[in-house]
């Protein structure tokens, strides 16, 4: 060979498969039919077809039987041909296409050569642009989470402003990011709270309630009064629609629950003293 050619390794091919496995199951039923027959391998030879050195082979794996053979030999031993014959079936498929088939001997399998990995470095360039891409996501994840004092997180821009949230609930227009809970009322079993979005320029009610009580959550600005009634059956839903409005005065927020009524207008506490 020269030097400097290259050289092709090609694996050693696997050896072929034996017909019949020698402790597979099908073998052993075959063992265990002949048993039960009682028979001899020169008396089997005389009953069947099939010579004494046949079913020596057939008996031990060497060799695969013919249906017929195995169906003589469970009648022989008075028992139903048809569970012997689905396993002489299965044992008789071949392995799925490309896999190759061993015989169950683990050292039939092929060695295959073992390559030495090298690793590759990344060029300058392709470094720089991981750093930059690196940067920009963590400066956008840094731009969305901003949050206001309250722990809110704050929408960079909300779906909807003014009258076109009217009537909308705070968590799907993405104006409860920036809420700010203006006044409350507190009851023995529940609190209602008036929260309002400056980015929305929108005020609702919220009201803080074990999932099972039945309860309607009302927002109302003079004569415009918004609700939701939820049933009490485990269901999610604590706040009333948004009312449009330019600041939250005059806005009262209310809620009935299992009967009993609280509005932040008429026993209301500042923010601070919840």
């Amino acid at each position: 060979m020269r030097a400097g050619a290259a050289r092709t390794v090609r694996p050693c091919r696997p050896t072929a498969a034996p017909p019949a496995q020698a402790d597979g199951p099908f073998v052993k039923e075959l063992r265990d039919l002949k048993e039960r027959t009682g028979l001899s391998l020169a008396a089997l030879a005389a009953r069947t077809p099939y010579s004494k050195s046949a079913w020596h082979r057939y008996l031990n794996g060497a060799q695969r039987p013919p249906g017929s053979a195995v169906e003589a030999l469970a009648r022989l031993a008075g028992a139903d041909p048809a569970p012997v014959l689905a396993l002489w079936e299965s044992a008789d498929r071949p392995p799925p296409e490309g896999v190759p088939s061993y015989g169950g001997d683990p050292s039939a399998r092929p060695v295959w050569p073992a390559w030495p990995v090298r690793p590759r470095r990344l060029p300058l360039s392709a470094l720089a642009l991981i750093v930059v891409v690196a940067a920009v996501a963590v400066t956008l994840v840094a731009a969305g989470d901003s949050r206001t004092p309250g722990g809110r997180l704050t929408a960079a821009s909300p779906r909807c402003r003014g009258a076109s949230c009217q009537g909308q609930l705070p968590d799907v227009s993405s104006c409860d990011r920036d809420a700010q809970t203006k006044s409350t009322v507190r009851d023995a079993s529940y609190a209602v709270r008036l929260e309002y979005s400056p980015s929305c320029g929108t005020a609702w009610a919220e009201v803080q309630v074990r999932p099972s009580a039945a309860r309607v959550i009302s927002v109302r600005s003079g004569r415009d009064v918004l609700s939701a009634a939820y049933p009490g059956d485990g269901s999610d839903g604590w706040a009333s629609p948004m009312l449009a409005a330019s600041s939250p005065e005059g806005v009262e927020a209310c809620a009935q629950v299992d009967g009993k009524l609280a509005c932040t207008g008429l026993d209301a506490q500042p923010a601070g003293e919840r």
